[in-house]
């Protein structure tokens, strides 16, 4: 179905796999969800954005990832099944700091706790015990894009594409989500990232073919280097994870986003 499947495994795949050992799947949903109900064997997150403390608008440290993943039974050649509750949100973004810190071995599990649940497989309240494993983050700069490196190439004119995952509301600055200014990123493409999913029960990817054109229709090229920015860097990694299903692997999630962006006086945007 994708190009890149080696990134996506459904529901059959992973119960047929549930016990198997050295795996470990991680539920990034919220935590009061997963302490009702996740998936046998799953870990929880602390939070499924994983910010940083010392600067809550970027990924979390390194050192401090290491220890987390570590925490879950991850080593360096574990490999790693996320899943969510919100349509691969979370688990999107779970993958991309996963990536982030160079852990490829990792996959999202399509259509997450909603679609476990829709086919009537078991689920517990039960946290797992595991042995901790002994990760070591690595971060891969070809996944990401500060703030500076986005702003001189918007400013001098040679920015990759850029896709805006926004909602129409947040894209027409009709939703400030409590920036201090309105507005896009210059030469941003814009295409909320709810289309490309299925709606309930199943809350799968769309088909391939059906992804492919709602890019090309929003005027972003599928194949194209790509920059992918929201409020905080949420629904950009759910982007970039959408063009790594397409086969594409030059797309980087701008993480501080709108919430870094519209708050300073040095960053260009334009009105809808």
């Amino acid at each position: 179905m994708y190009q890149g499947a080696e990134l996506l495994v459904s529901t059959e795949w992973l119960a047929a796999r549930l016990e198997q050992p050295g795996l470990v799947l991680v539920d990034a949903g919220e935590p009061l969800a997963y302490q009702r109900a996740h998936l046998p064997g799953a870990v929880g997150v602390p939070h499924p954005y994983l910010k940083g403390r010392e600067n809550p608008l970027l990924v979390m440290l390194p050192t401090d990832f290491e220890v987390l993943a570590s925490s879950w039974g991850v080593s360096d050649d574990t490999p790693v099944i996320v899943y969510d509750d919100n349509a691969s949100l979370h688990a999107a973004r779970v993958w991309w700091v996963f990536r982030h810190y160079g852990h490829r071995d990792v996959r999202v599990l399509d259509g997450g706790f909603n679609a476990w649940l829709h086919e009537g497989r078991p689920v517990t309240s039960a946290p797992p015990r595991r042995q901790p494993g002994m990760f070591t983050a690595r971060p891969d700069a070809s996944c990401s894009i500060s703030i500076e490196e986005l702003r001189d190439a918007v400013v001098g004119g040679d920015a990759p594409a850029i896709w805006d995952t926004r909602s129409d509301e947040e894209w027409s600055g009709s939703n400030s989500r409590g920036n201090r200014r309105t507005g896009h990123v210059p030469g941003a493409h814009h295409l909320e990232w709810r289309r490309l999913v299925e709606g309930p029960p199943s809350r799968r990817f769309r088909p391939l073919d059906a992804i492919r054109a709602e890019l090309q229709a929003a005027g972003l090229d599928p194949n194209a280097e790509t920059v992918t920015y929201c409020q905080a860097g949420i629904r950009g990694a759910f982007g970039q994870f959408i063009l790594a299903l397409l086969g594409n692997d030059r797309a980087r999630n701008y993480d501080g986003s709108m919430g870094e962006w519209a708050n300073r006086d040095d960053t260009p945007l334009v009105s809808t």
